[in-house]
């Protein structure tokens, strides 16, 4: 192997506008750590990117020096994929620029951006493009994934606003994909995950997006939350494209509750109808109704979803919800849905917008779900790992009767068993393909790996 000091790491350095960190640099600390505090890996070198020829030079260098190569955005990856023990990161959070053109409705996004960066810059001019709900999240890994959010039932999916991408290959090419350009990569890059490259650039497709919504909740006994349930998930099948749907179990006051509820992307009032046939739906414990703006319901999660915690996840797809289902979600693959060290689960209704697309038009999968579950532990000792942990795989398994798939970002230790989960086997052959003509030395592996057909 050759050696990572010297010549070679000088070189690097004199060859990028951005700056190379060792462990020996100030600021290497602070620059390998992620969102999940579990995460404790010590890359040998860090990259931090200000543009396409420094990530392309990277990569180079990571390959000349036969160094595993991990890809930094925002740092979501519960697994901590982006930081290599004795390898590369390739970081690119000094590349977060976001460039609005209003008259044409686009939004030209670098690839470190976070989800916040995005929604500030296009707010102000009455627009906006799906994004999470988290925005400290990254826009590169949400949108590679696919990308859920709030707009997602009127719009779509992040990755079905994508216009175009740049992206740097494997052998530090950068190339361009849209529908008329590459555009067997640009299908891969919609839902595919970091597989096939580096993406330096997203331009998006902007909608006018006035800035008001409405938020209600109401939290139910466990007794009472099955019924409840029922009723809201006909609610939700019904529902106008305004609203997601949503629900959750978790702990209020020292007692395990479920939560029903929506969010309204729209005119408040216009959504008051709704709340009002939500309170047919039983007797909560509690209540709330909200009209933040758009802006402040993309970031009210920021501090819960913050960088100080462990955390372990698992998520389903769900095609229907019957009673079993929504049974077993109260109970938390428990007797009684009480015990120490449950984690919180959620619901997010899919369809709208998102089933509108076909199936075959993005490598992103499962148009046809009906409702997301995600059960997330966060926690902060870490003699509780094994238990934490171990209570979100059961959760999951208690469910998994019932899945029709999963979803690329919320996968973390399944291996290519989730891999398989995530893409139905003729996409997952069009995607080995798509990766054996991009990096058919699976250079970028540190993801939810699609291996190359060798």
């Amino acid at each position: 192997m050759t050696s990572t000091h010297g010549a070679d790491l000088e070189t690097l350095r004199d060859r990028i506008a951005g700056v190379v960190l060792t462990p020996a640099d100030e600021g290497y600390h602070s620059a390998r750590i992620v969102w999940n505090a579990m995460v404790d890996r010590r890359p040998r070198v860090i990259v931090r990117c200000m543009d396409s020829g420094d990530v392309a030079a990277a990569i180079r260098y990571g390959r000349d020096n036969e160094l595993d190569i991990g890809v930094r955005c925002g740092g979501h990856s519960v697994l901590g994929l982006a930081v290599p023990d004795d390898g590369l990161m390739i970081d690119l959070t000094p590349m977060g620029a976001v460039r609005v053109d209003v008259a044409r409705r686009r939004a030209r996004v670098q690839g470190g951006a976070l989800l916040g960066a995005l929604d500030r810059a296009t707010q102000p001019h009455g627009l906006a493009t799906t994004a999470g709900n988290v925005s400290h999240t990254g826009v590169g890994g949400l949108t590679l994934g696919g990308g859920m959010g709030w707009l997602a039932r009127q719009y779509g999916l992040s990755c079905d606003n994508v216009v175009s991408f740049e992206m740097v290959t494997a052998d530090g090419s950068t190339v361009r994909a849209t529908a008329d350009e590459n555009p067997e990569l640009f299908w891969g890059l919609r839902g595919g995950g970091g597989n096939f490259g580096v993406v330096t650039e997203f331009e998006f497709a902007l909608h006018p997006v006035a800035g008001e919504t409405l938020l209600v909740d109401m939290w139910f006994s466990l007794d009472d939350a099955p019924a409840a349930l029922q009723k809201w998930r006909q609610l939700a099948a019904a529902a106008p494209r305004q609203a997601t749907f949503t629900a959750s179990v978790g702990e209020m006051d020292g007692e395990p509750r479920v939560s029903t509820g929506f969010v309204w992307i729209g005119n408040p009032d216009d959504g008051r109808g709704l709340l009002d046939e939500f309170r047919t739906l039983g007797r909560p414990v509690a209540e709330r109704v909200a009209a933040p703006s758009y802006l402040d319901l993309q970031r009210m999660d920021d501090t819960l979803e913050g960088h100080a915690q462990r955390r372990y996840w698992k998520g389903h797809y769900f095609r229907e919800l019957p009673d079993e289902t929504i049974e077993a979600f109260v109970l938390r693959g428990t007797a009684d849905g009480r015990g120490d060290m449950l984690p919180n689960a959620s619901l997010q209704v899919y369809g709208g917008a998102i089933a509108d697309v076909p199936d075959e038009a993005t490598a992103f999968s499962h148009r046809d779900t009906f409702v997301e579950f995600v059960a997330a532990a966060r926690w902060t000792d870490r003699a509780e790992d094994d238990q934490r942990m171990g209570a979100a795989r059961q959760y999951a398994t208690s469910l998994a009767p019932f899945a029709s798939g999963a979803y690329v970002n919320v996968l973390t230790d399944e291996g290519q068993s989730g891999v398989k989960r995530a893409y139905p086997p003729k996409k997952l052959a069009r995607l080995t393909a798509l990766k054996e003509a991009w990096d058919p030395d699976n250079v970028f592996h540190l993801n939810h790996n699609i291996p190359p057909g060798k």
